[in-house]
Parts: structure tokens; C-alpha cells; sequence
């Protein structure tokens, strides 16, 4: 039997978050934010930190440095009870500062480890050990990146079902690996924008169309319009949680995680995307992408009063 639902390998750092300040950021100025706060980041560390507060034994493999951010970083899961064993470490913690700016935002990055997670770094038999394989933030992992078909390819050969959630490419070319890896992922993860970059389409039902060619389980994240997805086919769709949104850093993250803890809980596809879009939800009435899961009262709360089909846990 498997120890971990769901075994984990991507990035970790903390987010910087200002608040109220300028779109025009003026140089030699001092400009004032309304708010602030230091929370977990990272797509793959969000994904796992919210799984773990739905109920999913969660393994995270990722590379962290020996600073106060790294160490900060690392509590923030232990309190939700991720599986940390197989974390590699180096020497200086990635961080990113975030300054939204209404629904749009800037997003500036120091990648210290975040790029530096090795194929050797990976312990392949404790990953091996979950039902499930992920990976997130597929082209920040540079040092990873080449070895990325290989590890996706180890994992299936080891009867382990696979998700994968891309996220933006800074480089924004879109191809790398990417064509090598989808033969072997189960369930794609992308929002509007990345499905149709690495799609080449102009609009969102081509695009799943074309990757539903490569991929079994195409979803595709729409923020306020929900999700949709495609499998065998078969066309599905799922209407977003009407909320108050207070911060949507890691609303898509989020969605990830409500999708799959459905899924490994054996659930038919209209029910995890009905779950995502809850999660992902509930994710923006707080600030970044982990603080409103931080309360399970509270999370507890907002599923019953959202009537969701499924409880947490």
C-alpha cells in the first residue's frame, strides 16, 4: 500500500507581497504600499501545502537554501503535515516580490534554488512510493528540465497515475521538453493562456482540442468563467464560486489541489472540477496562495456554505 497519495517535485520559496501601490512606479521615488505580507509561494509549494489541508498524504521533493526564507518556507508545510524526507539543500532560497495592481500584477523573481533542483537530487524510490506523480512550474526547473521525460517516464513505469501544471515560461518560447513529457502525463493543468501558447491556438476550444490528442485529461483553468475540461472526448465544464476576491495569487495552484485531492479520492471528473474551482475560490479570500487554507474552520465553513459535494478531509 502506498505511504503518499501524492509525491511532489518543483520549487519552493517565499512570496513578498505589496499592496496598493502605483501601476507607474516612478524611479527615485518612495512609494508607499497600503499593505504587505510574507507568505508561502511557489506554484509547487502552494499545490502541496493545500492538499495536505484538504486531507492528502503529501510527499514534496524540492531544493531549499539554509536561510531564514528557506526555513520559514519549510514550517509552513511541516504545520500541514507534508511529507519533507526527501528535500535536497542549497545554498541560497529563491523569493519572489509581488505588486498587484488590481487584476493585473508585476511579478519579479531571484530564483536562487528555485532553478537548482537536480535529476540526481531526487530520491526516485521515495517518489515512486505515492499513488500519484506531479510537477509544477515545468520551465522554472532549469537544472531539472532536461531530465523532466525520464522522471516522467520512471514514475509510469511504476504504475503511478500523473499530473502536470506547466505555469508561464519566461522564456516564452513553449517548446523545450514539453513535447517529449505530455506522452506520459495523465492530467494537464493549464490556465486560458497557457493552453493556447503551448497549443499554438488562438482560442480555448482548439486548444484543448489539440492537446487532448496528447494528453488524456486536459482541464483548463478560466478564473471567473470556471473550467472546462476534456477526457475520452467527452466535453465537461464547471462554473466558478462567486466570491469576494481579496488576493488571487495561487487562486489557479489552489484549483490544482482541490482537483486532485478529488481525484485521488477516486471522484468522476464533473466532481474534482467542481472542487477546483471551490479551492480555488476559497484560496482568494485571503492573501497569497496558502493563508486561507492556514484555517480549517474556516475552510470547513466556506465548503458548507457553498453546498460542496464533498467535505474536506
Amino acid at each position: 500500500m502506498s505511504t503518499l497519495d501524492i509525491a511532489i517535485a518543483g520549487e519552493i520559496n517565499l512570496d513578498l507581497i505589496l499592496y496598493g501601490l502605483p501601476e507607474q512606479m516612478a524611479t527615485e521615488r518612495e512609494l508607499l504600499a497600503s499593505g504587505f505580507t510574507i507568505t508561502l509561494g511557489s506554484s509547487s509549494a502552494i499545490l502541496a501545502h493545500n492538499l495536505a489541508a484538504l486531507g492528502s498524504r503529501v510527499g514534496f521533493v524540492t531544493k531549499v537554501g539554509g536561510d531564514s526564507f528557506g526555513t520559514l518556507a519549510m514550517e509552513r508545510l511541516r504545520e500541514r503535515g507534508v511529507d519533507l524526507a526527501g528535500v535536497a539543500r542549497g545554498a541560497k532560497s529563491g523569493v519572489t516580490l509581488i505588486l498587484p495592481h488590481g487584476p493585473q500584477r508585476h511579478i519579479l523573481t531571484y530564483p536562487g534554488t528555485i532553478s537548482e533542483l537536480r535529476f540526481e537530487d531526487l530520491d526516485l524510490d521515495y517518489l515512486a512510493s505515492a499513488r500519484h506523480f506531479h510537477m509544477s512550474s515545468l520551465f522554472l526547473q532549469r537544472e531539472l528540465l532536461p531530465h523532466v521525460p525520464e522522471l516522467f517516464r520512471r514514475m509510469k513505469s511504476a504504475g503511478l497515475t500523473t499530473s502536470l501544471d506547466t505555469n508561464d515560461d519566461p522564456d516564452d518560447r513553449w517548446d523545450s521538453v514539453l513535447g517529449e513529457i505530455l506522452p506520459h502525463v495523465d492530467i494537464l493543468l493549464p490556465n486560458e493562456r497557457e493552453a493556447m501558447k503551448m497549443s499554438g491556438a488562438d482560442d480555448v476550444e482548439t486548444a484543448l482540442s489539440r492537446l487532448a490528442q496528447k494528453v488524456g485529461t486536459v482541464v483548463v483553468k478560466m478564473g471567473a468563467s470556471g473550467a472546462v475540461a476534456i477526457r475520452d472526448g467527452h466535453r465537461f465544464s464547471a462554473p466558478a464560486v462567486p466570491v469576494t476576491v481579496i488576493d488571487p495569487i495561487g487562486a489557479g495552484d489552489s484549483f490544482d489541489a482541490g482537483f486532485l485531492h478529488q481525484f485521488l479520492r477516486g471522484a468522476d471528473l464533473a466532481t474534482c472540477l467542481a472542487y477546483g474551482n471551490l479551492c480555488g475560490a476559497f484560496s482568494t479570500t485571503g492573501c497569497g496562495g496558502t493563508e486561507a487554507f492556514r484555517d480549517a474552520a474556516r475552510m470547513q465553513e466556506f465548503f458548507r456554505r457553498h453546498h460542496a459535494g464533498n467535505q474536506a478531509g
